[in-house]
């Protein structure tokens, strides 16, 4: 009898989690917040950071629960479907974050003159536009793979109008979204 070990271990490791910061493997992890800069080494949003040192912004990170003691993390023992779920209620809060800068909040952080107010991010800096839109496609392609996500396993969809409303907001703006039309 030839076994399939690529499929047996699958089987073994389906539902089990991975400590972020340690790799220690579970059913469920803590799954929350932190502060602290170390967590910058392995919190999945801080991958492409350059520089991690003294990072003291805002992370989700999923750890067990020694880690957590050691990164301080505000969480909560969640299983895979919790996880998934804090994970797709992170990316849509980033998603609205970023369609309220590209629509309004860059008028604050940038020397704008009071008679250019009116125009949009991508007349004003199209540099700073392209950025901000690259940095909200990646978000919408991480929203379609946690959505993926929840069909593939048959777990209803937290909050399924989210992404119609996203959709007409950004529409409205008269930008393009990978989410729909």
């Amino acid at each position: 009898m030839q076994l399939d070990w690529d499929k047996t271990i699958n089987e073994i490791l389906s539902e089990k989690l991975a400590c972020q910061a340690c790799g220690a493997l579970g059913d469920e992890m803590v799954v929350g917040y932190t502060r602290e800069p170390s967590a910058a080494e392995f919190a999945a949003r801080c991958r492409d950071c350059t520089d991690k040192t003294d990072c003291d912004a805002r992370k989700l990170v999923v750890v067990c629960e020694s880690c957590a003691r050691i990164h301080r993390v505000n969480g909560e023992l969640m299983d895979e479907t919790g996880m998934m779920t804090m994970m797709l209620e992170e990316c849509r809060r980033n998603l609205e974050d970023s369609i309220d800068y590209l629509s309004t909040y860059w008028k604050e952080e940038t020397d704008v003159s009071y008679d250019d107010m009116k125009k949009g991010l991508h007349e004003v800096d199209p540099e700073l536009f392209r950025e901000e839109d690259a940095w909200r496609m990646r978000l919408e392609e991480e929203y379609l793979q946690l959505h993926r996500w929840f069909r593939e396993h048959g777990v209803p969809i937290p909050d399924p109008g989210w992404r119609s409303q996203y959709v007409e907001e950004v529409i409205g703006l008269g930008y393009t979204t990978l989410l729909g039309d």
